[in-house]
């Protein structure tokens, strides 16, 4: 079915259910297990848009945890797929299944609701009503025509598969997110180069999740296991490489052409608007997956590594930016360039170095490429629904790399800090590449 985020949530749930829903016993079984992986998949990225505790690192870890749940969930089934466990850091052994017949769609359905709810469980009351639709949708579609104590069976294994990785996930350390994620204590930085608030919100006055690199890593050894190298030295006299590259943020952004403005509206992926970098990835895999009609099996391990690999990326970027603790741009130029001088974009509130949207989309990039290949060209039309055309890349690195260059344009990021970001993510994702999902 085309992709169309709103079609998903609150009240207008039923329209795609409507369009897209056809008799379990009329289909082939794997073709209803990709209609339920893709319409959780594609709830997901609403519910990330509408859960206020959801930003960029909550939910790509979010994103992290369904998909291996899916995959595993399809994995105790399929002696062709291959799991996770020991693998991935401290992922004990997943249950086997009981004795006798189990439906796949059944399995993977179960899962992913007993996932979902959990991982969404402070989601408003529009999102829970879309949760409630989406688990009866589907169950009914999955379920229909298959025999009640299979349909019992399956569910108890779906069910068991959600319950390890859950437990497996509540001991990471980001399960909970208190104060929307900004810490009630904090101390700032006393260096001249040191990160301070760029805006007047009272609750950002502190930086986002300044412990989030303490959070267990799924594929990477390490939370610093892939740090970028430091930046420029940190310097306020012109001529020197420090104030050259705030110079040319200030310059680019008083010349941007109507495509760089595109560009960074683009890749904004502002958290509350839109369902954040990681969803923008997300998106972008969904997308392929009903053009080229990816089998099941493909979609879930695909899903599974470019979660892992953002997930990991935000806690390697996360170590890094608290390591430097590097102020903005705006921080810089207001200071040392132009007093009065303001970013396309909205500032984050965190430290600028690396670029978070870099960092990731470098770590997407590789693990894409890796399943897909070098030249994969595709549309990304992920932000149709606000306005924007679809935009054309000739490969996934393309991608991440307009991706980096828009935070540029937005004045948001030195270009060191974006180009750093890249490299560091492939770093990352080169480890979420490596997971094998096939026997």
């Amino acid at each position: 079915m085309p992709f169309h985020r709103r079609q998903v949530l609150g009240f207008t749930i039923s329209a795609p259910f409507a369009l897209s829903l056809k008799p379990a016993h009329a289909a082939n079984r794997a073709d209803v297990s990709r209609e339920v992986l893709l319409m959780w998949h594609k709830l997901i990225l609403e519910l990330v848009r509408h859960t206020a505790t959801y930003v960029p690192p909550v939910a790509a870890r979010a994103f992290a945890y369904i998909g291996i749940t899916a995959h595993e969930a399809l994995a105790t089934g399929n002696p062709a797929l291959r799991s996770l466990a020991g693998q991935l850091t401290a992922l004990p052994p997943l249950p086997p299944r009981a004795a006798g017949e189990h439906d796949e769609p059944c399995v993977l359905h179960a899962a992913l609701t007993a996932a979902v709810t959990n991982l969404f469980s402070n989601t408003g009351p529009t999102g829970q009503r879309a949760m409630e639709a989406m688990a009866r949708k589907m169950g009914e579609m999955a379920s229909d025509g298959i025999a009640a104590e299979v349909v019992a069976r399956s569910v108890a294994a779906g069910q068991a598969v959600a319950d390890h990785i859950l437990t497996w996930a509540a001991t990471d350390g980001g399960a909970v997110i208190a104060n929307m994620g900004f810490p009630i204590e904090y101390t700032p930085g006393t260096r001249p180069q040191d990160w301070v608030p760029t805006n007047l919100i009272r609750l950002q006055q502190a930086p986002l999740l300044p412990q989030w690199a303490q959070n267990r890593p799924f594929a990477m050894p390490a939370a610093d296991a892939c740090d970028a190298p430091p930046h420029p030295a940190y310097d306020e006299a012109p001529g020197t490489d420090f104030h050259a590259a705030a110079l040319e943020v200030y310059d680019t952004s008083r010349a941007l052409t109507d495509e760089q403005r595109l560009i960074a509206r683009f890749w904004s992926d502002d958290p509350m608007l839109t369902p954040t970098p990681a969803g923008h990835w997300i998106a972008i895999v969904l997308q392929i997956a009903d053009r080229d009609a990816l089998p099941v099996e493909v979609i879930s391990s695909t899903l599974a590594k470019l979660g892992v690999a953002q997930a990991d990326a935000f806690i390697s970027c996360w170590s890094t930016k608290f390591k430097y603790n590097l102020l903005r741009p705006v921080t810089y130029i207001k200071r040392h360039i132009d007093p009065a001088w303001e970013p396309l974009l909205i500032t984050p509130p965190f430290p600028e170095y690396t670029s978070g949207h870099s960092t990731q989309s470098g770590a997407a990039s590789t693990v894409l490429t890796s399943v897909l290949g070098k030249d994969f060209a595709f549309d990304d039309a992920t932000h149709v629904d606000e306005g924007f055309e679809p935009r054309r890349f000739p490969s996934f690195a393309a991608a991440a790399e307009e991706a980096a260059l828009s935070r540029l344009y937005g004045g948001i990021h030195f270009r060191f800090g974006n180009q750093a970001g890249l490299d560091q993510g492939r770093a990352v994702g080169a480890y979420a590449a490596a997971l094998r999902t096939e026997a």
